[in-house]
């Protein structure tokens, strides 16, 4: 089997390539990643590409379509990765997230490409009410983020029949330990707080519900995906992924990590306005899709693992906010140092 992973230097990339090389061991793994990350490494003991067979820089939106000769899958984790950023490159997200995935899509089943994995969002339901969302109820993108996401998955579902199966994957929000960590997202960002300050400032008032899954098992899931039938939830799937067991308030979050971190302090701003970003969903159906692929981590484990990579790696960095830990940073200081161009494109 041939396996083609973009965006596969990012935060996910490294726990899904060592997924696949463990159960494909004589696959061939190929990388396709432009490179913005590929330097911050978090301890990790090895690069964590020398698990594949070739790694090729590039853009996606200026892909080379040989290089799907005799691929039977795609996996495409690249993009504009969270609200900050796209907010900040608002078409660029759409040209990356979106108008990127579908040409490479096409081109993938014009090579004969079997399957295609899309890394999409639960935050397409945005602003909810108590229940939890299911596919099929309505989506209510509030973020250039989740409105490319939700593009690229209504063109993918026109070019999906038998031979070209796509799976969709609206995954919860990502927390955890990885060999190329991120701290712009509530649980590490709470669990960096907690590690050099002893402290948890929650600028809401804690109310705010956030579905979560440890990265492992956003790697697990993409395996399931790879080899996913048809009659596994048709040509084209959309699914959430993730459990209903990790449909957390953000105050909840908050106060585990302070069971892990000693002496860490948890407060809340009770006087926050709403915040829009608040959902729970359902994760039924996965669950009864890919039951031998269903996440493994709970929350608690995932926080210590964390917990536990930062005490190795010394972090005491109290301004992590402002450090390469956090995506925008990084594109920021790349932009500064002209080695990106306003599009987003090395200058070379």
């Amino acid at each position: 089997m041939k396996i083609l992973i973009t965006g596969n230097m990012g935060y996910v990339g490294p726990g899904v390539v060592s997924q696949l090389r463990k159960t494909h061991p004589n696959s061939r793994l190929i990388g396709f990643d432009t490179g913005f990350f590929a330097r911050h490494l978090t301890n990790s003991a090895i690069l964590p590409e020398t698990k594949l067979n070739e790694q090729i820089f590039g853009d996606v939106r200026n892909f080379d379509t040989e290089i799907l000769n005799n691929v039977d899958a795609v996996i495409y984790l690249a993009a504009i990765s969270n609200d900050p950023m796209g907010n900040k490159f608002e078409q660029i997200t759409m040209d990356i997230n979106y108008k990127a995935t579908i040409e490479l899509a096409k081109a993938a089943k014009a090579k004969g490409v079997r399957a295609f994995i899309f890394a999409s969002s639960c935050s397409v339901y945005g602003a909810a009410d108590d229940a939890a969302k299911i596919e099929t109820d309505t989506l209510n993108p509030l973020t250039a983020y989740a409105r490319s996401k939700i593009a690229a998955e209504k063109d993918l579902e026109t070019i999906a029949d038998k031979n070209f199966t796509v799976t969709c994957h609206r995954f919860a929000t990502a927390c955890g330990a990885s060999n190329r960590l991120r701290l712009d997202l509530v649980v590490n960002d709470f669990v960096a707080g907690a590690v050099t300050s002893k402290k948890i400032d929650i600028l809401s008032d804690g109310t705010p519900w956030r579905p979560l899954i440890n990265v492992f098992d956003m790697a697990r899931a993409i395996d399931w995906s790879v080899t996913r039938k048809p009659e596994q939830g048709g040509n084209f799937l959309a699914v959430n992924t993730g459990s209903n067991e990790w449909n957390y308030q953000v105050k909840e979050l908050a106060e585990v990590v302070a069971e892990v971190v000693p002496g860490c302090k948890v407060s809340v701003n009770a006087d926050a306005p709403p915040d829009k970003r608040s959902y729970k969903v359902n994760f039924d159906l996965f669950k009864k899709l890919a039951p031998n692929h269903q996440p493994i981590y709970s929350l608690k484990p995932s926080i210590q693992n964390l917990y536990d990579q930062l005490t190795n790696m010394g972090f005491n960095d109290a301004n992590f906010r402002s450090s390469s830990l956090m995506r925008l940073n990084v594109i920021n200081q790349l932009l500064e140092a002209k080695t990106l161009d306003d599009n987003l494109s090395w200058n070379w």
